[in-house]
């Protein structure tokens, strides 16, 4: 056993070399995940009603933008296959490709946000929540193009496995989203109170201001030669036919994905409040372990597609299975936090009015465990489809994800709310079962 863990770590494609790609996106997950809890838990703070619009106006404008997002970050695998290959002259192109289809997704987000006032009014929200969501969604909406811009850009860094730079771009960006949102929600230090809106000035800045990171690092000598960044802005015909067949699959299973859950939130959101408070929150907690994950995720692609760049399968493979190892000894602690200890993370969202706390607190506590139940099964997905996703084979991912999203989850649920008047465990049995 002793020999079986010491090859398993030093070899090629084993644990030690995964560690050192993923740690960095892991720690950037999790920061993020800090960031987006905090800043559910400063709007809680504000008012309960503020949570629960953010969160669902918050999800539907990141859907939207996700088949953009999906398909520029695939500059991250595109670039860890030509680097793999030795074909460093290429990367800058690639990157600007991204670059292009991010101009694309802030033009189309912007576009509806003169609509986004009808939209929240049709789902039958209570008139506060609708009235926040529509703040929320069109204050956010201005920022839209620096997210698929970051997600292209730290392509760059990511598909070379260097991500010690994604990391403090991380750090830095949390840090500037965290202390606006401080600023700007309550009003401290003169700043005006705006609530959600300031809760999405001060996402749109942050975003800005890890664009500005980047490019600044992309200016320094030894990234600026090697790959050209600055000289081949120029679209390339290749280069962009090659991003949208690869890519754009990957968006379209990102989008279709987040298709799924905001479909399901709003879908439980015509259910009792307390039902729809208490999924919101185990939503939020949930990503405080699924956020790592993506980043470990984020890892294997990286190096799945350097290796295939080499002509290197069986290397691939063996990442594979150390993100197994890694993911699986992960996931096993923080679903035993989730059974054992639910009251710590649910009383993170106590606000002053305790009574309703209370009133949700028993949706949580049960919404935990299938929280933890679920996440055994879809740390597999995101191992599998972080290999199959560095090979290449983003098609499979794409129609097995839209299946699932639409015939497993949309249509049960939609038919259980609406038909027969479902729980909320029955529909969150319905989502156990679509993952």
């Amino acid at each position: 056993m002793r020999e079986f863990i010491k090859s398993r770590w030093c070899e090629k494609g084993g644990i030690r070399e995964l560690l050192i790609v993923s740690i960095p996106l892991i720690l950037s997950a999790s920061t993020t995940t800090v960031q987006h809890f905090i800043d559910r838990l400063f709007l809680s703070w504000y008012a309960p009603e503020a949570l629960a619009s953010s969160m669902t106006a918050g999800l539907f404008q990141f859907t939207l933008l996700s088949l953009f997002i999906g398909t520029a970050g695939y500059t991250s695998t595109l670039v860890a296959q030509y680097y793999g290959a030795s074909r460093n002259e290429v990367i800058g192109s690639i990157v600007w490709q991204g670059v292009y289809i991010s101009l694309l997704g802030g033009v189309f987000i912007l576009a509806t946000a003169p609509f986004s006032p009808y939209l929240f009014k049709l789902l039958g929200h209570p008139e506060i929540v609708a009235k926040f969501e529509t703040e929320y969604y069109i204050y956010l909406s201005f920022g839209s193009f620096f997210g698929v811009y970051a997600a292209a850009l730290s392509g760059y860094f990511s598909g070379q496995g260097k991500t010690v730079p994604i990391f403090l771009g991380n750090v830095m960006s949390a840090f500037v989203n965290l202390f606006l949102d401080y600023l700007l929600i309550f009003g401290n230090l003169g700043f005006p109170k705006l609530g959600v809106k300031g809760a999405a000035i001060a996402t749109d800045i942050a975003f800005a201001s890890i664009c500005i990171y980047y490019l600044f690092l992309m200016s320094a000598p030894k990234y600026k030669e090697k790959a050209n960044f600055y000289k081949n802005f120029f679209p390339q015909k290749n280069l962009m036919k090659k991003l949208v067949e690869f890519g754009f699959p990957n968006g379209i299973q990102f989008f279709m994905e987040m298709i799924g859950y905001s479909t399901f939130l709003l879908l439980v959101g015509s259910l009792e409040t307390s039902s729809f408070s208490a999924t919101t929150i185990a939503f939020n907690i949930n990503n405080i372990a699924f956020m790592p994950l993506l980043g470990l995720g984020m890892g294997i692609s990286v190096l799945v597609g350097q290796a295939m760049g080499e002509r290197k399968a069986e290397r691939a493979e063996k990442i594979a299975y150390s993100g197994s190892y890694l993911a699986y000894s992960y996931i096993f602690i923080v679903c035993s936090l989730y059974l054992i200890f639910p009251s710590f993370f649910i009383n993170l969202f106590e606000s002053e009015n305790a009574r309703s706390l209370d009133e949700i607190r028993k949706y949580c506590v049960i919404l935990l465990r299938f929280v933890a139940f679920y996440t055994v099964f879809d740390t597999l997905n995101i191992i599998f489809s972080g290999t199959l996703r560095g090979a290449g084979d983003t098609k499979f991912l794409f129609k097995v994800i839209s299946f699932m999203s639409v015939f497993v989850l949309i249509i049960p649920t939609y038919i259980a709310v609406h038909f027969f008047n479902a729980h909320i465990f029955t529909a969150w049995i319905i989502l156990s079962a679509q993952v």
